[in-house]
């Protein structure tokens, strides 16, 4: 699996409209072959900041299959406006986790 992170910045004036814009833009990526899952952060502390979650099967998943297709087109002219400055994308691999169990909450 392979976890693709990007940093959103964009105005804060915008965000009630970027987000309805993402919420049309979300099904494109979702249809990709390869896709797993997508999340999208608001940052509490930075207003107009986001964090962009998207899990792929492969790496190629992402930059040839999405980035090759219509979608990927149609998601750029849905998004693509509303960043400042452009996002750095990048991938990573897993290495570890850790969750709480359920004995130590008590």
């Amino acid at each position: 699996m392979i976890l693709e992170h990007a940093v959103l910045d964009l105005s804060p004036d915008r965000t009630s409209e970027f987000e309805v814009a993402f919420a049309e833009a979300k099904g494109l990526i979702a249809a990709t072959a390869g896709f797993q899952s997508l999340r999208l952060e608001r940052c509490v502390e930075t207003p107009g900041r986001y964090l962009l979650l998207v899990e792929w099967e492969t790496i190629e998943a992402h930059t040839e299959g999405f980035r090759g297709s219509a979608g990927f087109e149609e998601w750029r002219r849905l998004l693509h406006h509303f960043y400042d400055p452009r996002p750095v994308v990048e991938h990573f691999e897993q290495v570890t986790t850790a969750q709480r169990s359920p004995s130590s909450s008590k």
